[in-house]
C-alpha cells in the first residue's frame, strides 16, 4: 500500500471485516468527539431510519444525522430495478452528505456502511474517493463495511479489521433490537 501524508489534521479512518462492532466502534468515536465539542454528521447507508445508535444519540448535542430512506433490506433482497433505484439514491445522497460537511464545517462526518454500499454495486467508489482525496484539512472521515478495495485501503490513515471467530448468526439467530440493531 502507498502511505499518504496530509498536511491538515483530519484523518480517514476504516473499520473493516465480517466481525460485530464496526458501526458500534464509528458511532463510540463519534460520541467521544461530540463530548470534546465537535460538530458530527452522520449518515448510514443501507439501514432505515430508526436505528437504535440513531434514537439515543440523536439527544447528543452536536450530532446530527441525515435521513436515508425510511425502509430498507439487504442488498441481496433487491430486485436489479430496486438496485438501480439505490444507486441513484445513494450517489446522490453521498453528494448531499459531503456538500453538507463542507459547507457547515463539521469536524467528524461518519459514512456508516459506505464501504458495503459499494462492494454491494450502490454506491460510487471513485465519488467516494475524490471526496476523500478533496475533503477539508480538518475533516476527520470515518467509514465502515466489508471488502474495501485496495485504493480505499491505501488512502486511510487508520485500518482497523473487526474479524469474526463466533456469531450467532451463524445459528440463524437473529438480530437482536438495541444488541445487533
Amino acid at each position: 500500500m502507498t502511505e499518504i501524508i496530509r498536511t491538515g489534521t483530519g484523518l480517514i479512518h476504516l473499520y473493516s471485516g465480517d466481525g460485530k462492532g464496526k458501526t458500534t466502534t464509528g458511532m463510540g468515536l463519534c460520541v467521544r468527539a461530540a463530548g470534546y465539542g465537535y460538530k458530527v454528521l452522520i449518515y448510514q447507508f443501507m439501514k432505515n431510519n430508526s436505528t437504535s445508535e440513531r434514537s439515543a444519540m440523536k439527544h447528543i448535542p452536536g450530532i446530527t444525522f441525515v435521513d436515508g430512506l425510511e425502509h430498507e433490506k439487504f442488498s441481496f433482497l433487491l430486485t436489479p430495478q430496486e438496485k438501480e433505484e439505490r444507486r441513484a439514491f445513494y450517489n446522490r445522497q453521498l453528494e448531499k452528505v459531503t456538500e453538507l460537511a463542507r459547507r457547515e464545517n463539521y469536524d467528524v462526518l461518519f459514512l456508516d456502511e459506505a464501504v458495503y454500499a459499494i462492494a454491494a454495486g450502490l454506491l460510487d467508489e471513485d465519488a467516494l474517493l475524490a471526496f476523500l482525496r478533496t475533503k477539508p484539512d480538518q475533516l476527520e472521515v470515518i467509514l465502515t463495511g466489508q471488502n474495501p478495495g485496495p485504493r480505499l485501503c491505501a488512502m486511510c490513515d487508520y485500518h482497523s479489521e473487526i474479524r469474526k471467530l463466533k456469531h450467532p448468526f451463524d445459528h440463524n439467530q437473529p438480530a437482536r433490537p438495541g444488541i445487533e440493531r
